[in-house]
């Protein structure tokens, strides 16, 4: 499928009123054609993996292409240099989140990526530096505890960071890796209580949320 067909489909599955309620999710719809996300990954596993085309897709700016090439690219050409040009065009939550997810959990690169981006100051990088910890806790199965424990001072030392989509990211990067195992659940739990102990109001709601839930773990 080429370029112009792709977007072609895209074109086809737009709806206005989608598009005019992006905003309410916090999506910035300005570069937006308004299709839901179903329709998106519907259309992605028509044209499978397609690393070519989603350079292509990126390119073009379009949001929904931007997603959909999160989806058809093949995290096996997939570089460090790649995702770093990506991860500093995100503008939008929902990007990064399906980028992390779709294709750079799936990379080797994943680990590091995480650690580096989380530094950043940068809004949605420093957010992908902390999905992708969430995601790897999930997804990598074959990690060390040691891995995930080595995260929690990072996510402590970034708990003051009130800036919305930065904060539930942490917070989403915390519970996910308590909920990893016995043993990081503790750890989580005194990394929580350690953050709810800072004189910050983004660092108190982060251990408040993730303590509710890592204290109270599902059956």
């Amino acid at each position: 499928m080429t370029l112009a067909e792709t977007l072609d489909h895209l074109k086809q599955k737009a709806s206005p009123q989608y598009l005019a309620g992006m905003s309410r999710f916090g999506i910035d719809s300005s570069k937006a054609l308004g299709v839901k996300i179903p329709d998106v990954r519907a259309l992605g596993k028509i044209i499978k993996k397609d690393h070519q085309l989603a350079l292509q897709l990126w390119d073009s700016e379009i949001h929904e292409a931007r997603i959909l090439a999160s989806i058809i690219a093949d995290p096996k050409q997939t570089t460090p240099g790649l995702m770093d040009k990506w991860v500093n065009e995100f503008d939008s939550w929902d990007i990064c989140d399906q980028a992390c997810s779709n294709l750079f959990d799936k990379t080797p690169f994943a680990l590091d990526s995480s650690l580096e981006y989380c530094t950043s100051e940068k809004e949605f990088v420093k957010r992908a530096g902390f999905v992708l910890m969430a995601e790897s806790a999930v997804h990598n199965k074959k990690a060390t505890d040691d891995v995930f424990l080595a995260m929690l001072p990072i996510i402590e030392r970034e708990a003051w960071d009130d800036r919305n989509f930065v904060k539930k990211a942490i917070n989403w990067a915390l519970r996910q890796i308590g909920k990893r195992n016995s043993l990081l659940r503790h750890a989580a739990i005194e990394c929580a209580e350690r953050i709810l102990e800072q004189d910050n109001k983004a660092a108190k709601w982060i251990a408040r949320d993730a303590l509710r839930e890592l204290s109270h773990p599902a059956p």
